[in-house]
């Protein structure tokens, strides 16, 4: 089976993208945050950007596409996607590994 389409970016992200090399060669040594932060305060004063915009709709445009064709071949909405990373896993303790615990806590053990 196929894999199911990435979204499409944001007109933001498209942007960003385009930007992210000028805003480090302006500001030399930043720091991969500030260059969002530096990008969103750009990105808000700008007052065109109907170009991005248009980029953007065109993909996702392009995105819904892909999923009509993806669900019509047998995919579904509700694939599973991969774990994103920094996603922990809970782990719980046996009841008997606890209880082992606590003997060994007691000193009641027998040799």
């Amino acid at each position: 089976m196929a894999e199911k389409p990435k979204r499409p970016l944001s007109a933001y992200m498209l942007w960003l993208n385009s930007a992210r090399e000028q805003i480090k060669k302006e500001n030399p040594g930043i720091k991969v945050t500030e260059i969002a932060k530096k990008g969103g305060e750009l990105w808000r004063g700008m007052k065109d950007k109907s170009e991005w915009e248009y980029k953007a709709a065109k993909m996702k445009d392009e995105y819904n596409k892909q999923m009509q064709d993806f669900e019509r071949n047998g995919g579904s909405k509700d694939v599973v996607t991969k774990k994103k990373k920094g996603a922990k896993k809970v782990t719980k303790k046996s009841k008997k590994k606890d209880s082992e615990d606590e003997d060994d806590e007691s000193g009641d053990e027998s040799d």
